[in-house]
């Protein structure tokens, strides 16, 4: 938590305590696209990069898309409690380094987590107060099977299994705190923004503004 700092001319200036932005969707639905985007937008919000024992797609790189690593050095991460959440998801295993998240947040700045309902259920029961959780649908499931489709980086059998384990993943929707059905991708941006926006004004997050308020209130 950032202390309440002073201006140059001497006041109480009111700072603002970091979130953790969790954004969830089938495969397909468009949480990446968004996610990119605001990174891009937004220079309040970092991502926290995932760990993975899958292999790297075309175009990932390790750093940047995740953090790729052998099942043996995943397990020792786990089992040293150096993870805040884990999943496995298609045979694979994902989980949220804990020290890159802890530093993001005693800077002040906020975390996005492109993460599963598995962890943020995970990270729900660790974190409370400070996590923020967005579930994006995609419009029918049509349009899910087109986009994809339409990434052609699986298989069409691959593609069969998405879609059916689409159906487990969304019925965790109501666990969530906001849903956002990504019928239109800058509707769907706008309104991931105004979450955004509300939350980081909520009067938990706003450190000082006690102090803050009484120091005016003496000078009225």
């Amino acid at each position: 938590m950032k202390k309440v700092k002073k201006n140059s001319r001497g006041s109480k200036r009111v700072t603002r305590r970091g979130l953790m932005l969790v954004l969830s969707s089938p495969s397909g639905a468009g949480k990446t696209t968004l996610s990119r985007r605001l990174l891009e937008e937004d220079k309040g919000i970092e991502l926290s990069i995932s760990v993975t024992t899958r292999q790297r797609r075309p175009g990932e790189m390790g750093g940047r898309d995740y953090h790729f690593i052998d099942a043996a050095k995943f397990r020792t991460m786990k089992r040293n409690g150096d993870l805040l959440e884990w999943a496995e998801v298609f045979g694979n295993f994902y989980g949220t380094p804990r020290a890159p998240v802890e530093r993001t947040l005693s800077a002040g700045k906020d975390v996005l987590f492109d993460i599963d309902w598995q962890g943020a259920n995970q990270l729900k029961r660790k974190v409370g107060k400070d996590l923020v959780t967005v579930f994006v649908l995609p419009p029918s499931a049509r349009e899910l099977h087109s986009r994809l489709r339409r990434r052609a980086q699986d298989s069409e059998a691959v593609i069969r299994r998405r879609m059916a384990e689409a159906g487990k993943e969304m019925s965790h929707w109501d666990e969530y705190d906001y849903v956002i059905v990504n019928s239109d991708l800058e509707k769907a941006f706008a309104e991931l923004r105004s979450i955004l926006a509300a939350e980081r004004l909520k009067r938990a997050r706003q450190s000082g503004l006690a102090e803050f308020v009484r120091a005016m209130k003496r000078k009225l």
